[in-house]
């Protein structure tokens, strides 16, 4: 059940210094949307081989993942200031020799070398919800919308994002795509980390104790069912790319990966304006189960304007999900480690892309660009399972009513669970 709300999204901007740090998220997150695609366009139009621009993705998709919860961690511990920025120079090294590499023809070894040392780029959506929760961590329907509000920002990436990056590396140079995603970057993280007044402060080691974040078993569920549900994105990226090809459209990409997009930035702009109520686990469960069962029209999918409709209708699923997501992270990982669970289910969504994408990558190179949407539907099924065997111990949390994980919490070693605040 839920009721709709008026004036939610105006009154999160009250805080001075939000719509600041938010731009500044929404020009950082657009490497997301841009560079991996940008890499499979570029490495595809240099090389001919899917299968060799996918496997780069992945190991791009897969550095995050294991670098990026690291890079987290010491955010929650020195600040986001103190470790972004450094991370950022390390980042740059890496993208500079991964076009320099592509673009002379060097051996395919050292593409993989750069694309591994990429997971230093900082998780900025992350920061952004970590800065959001130190705000209104006191109000939980602003929090809800806050969330929803920068799920919206996610998806508008996602729909602009691809078109630019696509685009640039079709009609202009092959590099252009990725080049730009990381100017997005370097611009949004320097602009981020310069806001001082709303950092949330960080939790030194005595506060932290041992551990980590991922040692809470409600974190693995969501995790373990993201990296299905990156496979799935991943998956869709690669051959929607293959497909508009073998269609004699390939710059078309863009536009059909953007339908995807605004299906969920939509779905999310009603989503934040609701005032939820029932259990989070149950909306968690259902939107997991609407994703997964909108893989299957995928396989009928004879030409390009119906694959648009099938991933706008697929698309209406994905903010609500991950909203409501954000909100089972505040339930089961304390506060002073908010920010590395949050970048865990990047972690997961990562993972699932670099699987999703190199194995898609392989079936259109043997089989052709239709039957790699066979990928996106194991995908989906595979989650969904996930989701049902987790389902318990994500509700139990909701049946005892949680902790609040206030300042005290984060000296426990293993990560607790506590009261819902909102859904992201």
């Amino acid at each position: 059940m839920s009721t709709l709300t008026r004036g939610t999204y105006g009154a999160i901007f009250a805080t001075p210094g939000t719509k600041a740090f938010s731009a500044a998220g929404l020009l950082g997150r657009m490497t997301l949307s841009m560079m991996g695609i940008g890499v499979v366009t570029m490495i595809s139009r240099l090389t001919g081989r899917y299968g060799l621009a996918g496997a780069v993705s992945a190991t791009m998709a897969l550095s995050l993942a294991v670098i990026g919860p690291q890079i987290s961690r010491l955010v929650d511990r020195h600040g986001q200031r103190r470790v972004l920025r450094p991370a950022l120079a390390v980042c740059a090294v890496a993208v500079t020799g991964l076009l320099v590499s592509a673009h002379r023809g060097w051996p395919d070894w050292t593409l993989f070398v750069f694309a591994a040392l990429t997971g230093c780029v900082p998780s900025v959506g992350s920061m952004v919800r970590a800065r959001w929760a130190a705000i209104h961590r006191d109000a939980p329907q602003s929090l809800h919308a806050a969330y929803a509000f920068e799920a919206i920002l996610d998806e508008l990436c996602f729909v602009v994002g691809p078109i630019l990056s696509i685009g640039l590396s079709t009609a202009w140079f092959p590099e252009a795509g990725p080049l730009l995603a990381f100017g997005f970057l370097v611009v949004g993280v320097l602009w981020l980390t310069a806001q001082r007044a709303t950092e949330p402060v960080p939790h030194p080691r005595e506060q932290l104790g041992g551990g980590s974040a991922l040692a809470s078993p409600g974190l693995r569920v969501l995790m373990a069912t993201f990296v299905a549900g990156g496979a799935i994105f991943g998956a869709v990226d690669v051959v929607t790319v293959a497909f508009a090809e073998e269609q004699g459209h390939k710059a078309a990409a863009s536009l059909v990966l953007a339908t995807y997009a605004l299906g969920s930035c939509l779905s999310g702009a009603v989503f934040g304006m609701l005032r939820l109520r029932g259990p989070a686990p149950r909306r968690w469960l259902v939107g997991v189960g609407a994703l997964a069962v909108s893989m299957i029209p995928l396989q009928l999918i004879g030409n390009l304007p119906w694959l648009a409709v099938a991933l706008f209708v697929s698309g209406l699923a994905i903010a609500p999900t991950m909203v409501t997501t954000m909100a089972l992270i505040e339930r089961h990982v304390p506060r002073a480690r908010l920010t590395e669970g949050m970048t865990w289910i990047s972690t997961g969504l990562a993972v699932g892309v670099a699987l999703g994408s190199s194995s898609a990558g392989r079936v259109v190179d043997g089989a052709g660009a239709r039957a790699g949407y066979a990928v996106a539907a194991g995908a989906g099924g595979l989650m969904l399972v996930i989701a049902f065997l987790g389902y318990r111990r994500l509700a139990s949390a909701e049946q005892r009513g949680g902790e609040v994980a206030d300042g005290r919490a984060s000296h426990r070693e293993a990560p607790v669970e506590h009261r819902e605040r909102l859904p992201e």
